[in-house]
């Protein structure tokens, strides 16, 4: 049943953010800092860590679960070290999924043939 929550709920997610894309002029690039934004504030005033507990991996892989985590690793970084931790903290929690991106992106741009845009 954990499986098919988390498809529904992530399904749901990727729906919004396509109607968003297609219904309003925003690039895509602009909706995906949205999107991390929007994890991010919702999980400042705790409404996102109940819903990700529920949804578990649907809500945890877009990017609003990216955000999610960054403000998490903020959070924590600020209560271990003040202020500088609102520095730290993002990078420190992000480090892991940002590496995983960018090393993927490299294999995957060494096993096809990656084009530049004309």
């Amino acid at each position: 049943m954990d499986y098919i929550k988390a498809f529904v709920v992530g399904g749901l997610i990727c729906v919004a953010v396509q109607i968003l894309m297609e219904k309003t002029k925003l690039m895509p690039g602009r909706i995906m800092v949205l999107l991390v934004c929007m994890g991010a504030v919702l999980g400042a005033i705790g409404v996102y860590q109940p819903f990700a507990d529920w949804a578990g991996a649907g809500a945890t892989v877009p990017l609003l679960g990216f955000g999610n985590v960054l403000w998490k690793g903020v959070r924590e970084a600020v209560d271990l070290e003040g202020f500088l931790g609102v520095f730290k903290g993002g990078f420190k929690a992000g480090a892991v999924g940002i590496s995983a991106a960018l090393i993927f992106g490299f294999l995957a741009s060494l096993i096809t043939n990656p084009k530049m845009k004309k």
